[in-house]
Formats: structure tokens, C-alpha cells, sequence
């Protein structure tokens, strides 16, 4: 089976008016994305912020949790996020993937106003290809992912779609979907 990441993108990310902008990062996010990669399998979660103190701030909530008064509270948690890194760029959480997985990634965006994209039974059959590549699934906060970052990604997946025309799922659910799609039973 192909190694699977994730990467939750805030920069860049547009916003409601379509401007290119860096989003907070939050802890529901860290704590609900690690969660969701650890039972799907995913090799390592990265967040991506340009902002030192945003990665202050979530490697304030990791510490908490790994080290701090919550490592006693909770294990599990503690085991979820063991997957979290925390990087500056894309680029970065990128290298980082390649040097675990030992080749570059595929990347792959997801995008809730995608049309006519990658349909799920596809991905998930490369991922369970015995000599597929690494697969990195990007998801964008704010309200999607910029421009730029889609045009420079490898793949793209369909959009998760409901049974009417309303379509903005959090991206903790979205993610929490389209890994269940790709490697749940």
C-alpha cells in the first residue's frame, strides 16, 4: 500500500472575496485531523503557516498534549498527534514526505468547488497499489486553496457532494470523508 500524507494549508488560501490570504491555524483542526490520519494510516499530518508565531501556537497545543498536563489525561490524543508537523511551506512539509516515504509525493488537492476531477475509486486504487508512490492530500482552509497551489499539484479529487446544491463542510469533515473514502473498510 502507497504511503498517505496530509497537509492542512493557511497559506496560501483564498477568502470569501476570493483574496489571497493566510488563515489562523485552530485546535480543533490539529487535534481532529490528527485524529482521523491516525485511524486511516497516515504517515504524517502537516500543517502549513508561514507565520512563526501561528507555529508557536500549534506547537504550543502538540506540547500541551505530548509533554504538558495533557499527556496524562489522554493517551490517544497523544498518539494522533504524534503524525502533527509543523512547517513554514509547502515545500517543506513536501521534503519532509520524501524523505519518509524515500520519493517526492504526488500531491493532490481537494476543492469543494471542483468539477469533473479524479473520482475516489481511482485514488483509492493507486493507493493501494503495492509499488504506488507516496500520495500527499492538500487541504485548504479559509475557503480553499489558492490558485497557485492548485495549478502546481499533480492530481485533482472531486469534491465531497452532498444530496442538494449546499456544499461548504468544515474541512475537519471533509478530510474526516475523503479519508474514510480512500482507505476505510
Amino acid at each position: 500500500m502507497a504511503q498517505l500524507f496530509i497537509a492542512l494549508v493557511h497559506f496560501p488560501v483564498i477568502d470569501r472575496n476570493d483574496r489571497i490570504v493566510a488563515s489562523a491555524i485552530t485546535s480543533l483542526d490539529l487535534h481532529d485531523l490528527a485524529r482521523s490520519g491516525r485511524t486511516y494510516g497516515v504517515s504524517a499530518f502537516y500543517v502549513v503557516h508561514p507565520v512563526p508565531d501561528q507555529r508557536e501556537f500549534a506547537a504550543r497545543v502538540i506540547d500541551h498534549w505530548m509533554e504538558g498536563p495533557g499527556r496524562q489525561f489522554d493517551s490517544r490524543r497523544r498518539e494522533a498527534l504524534e503524525l502533527v508537523r509543523i512547517v513554514p511551506d509547502l515545500e517543506a512539509a513536501l521534503a519532509s514526505a520524501a524523505a519518509i516515504a524515500g520519493q517526492q509525493p504526488l500531491t493532490v488537492h481537494t476543492s469543494a468547488r471542483a468539477v469533473g476531477r479524479l473520482g475516489y475509486a481511482v485514488l483509492r486504487e493507486r493507493l493501494e497499489a503495492p509499488d504506488g508512490p507516496p500520495l500527499m492530500l492538500l487541504f485548504g482552509t479559509g475557503f480553499g486553496l489558492a490558485p497557485s497551489v492548485l495549478e502546481r499539484t499533480d492530481l485533482a479529487l472531486a469534491p465531497v457532494l452532498g444530496p442538494g446544491d449546499y456544499n461548504h463542510l468544515s474541512v475537519r469533515a471533509a478530510a474526516g470523508i475523503i479519508l474514510d473514502r480512500l482507505r476505510g473498510h
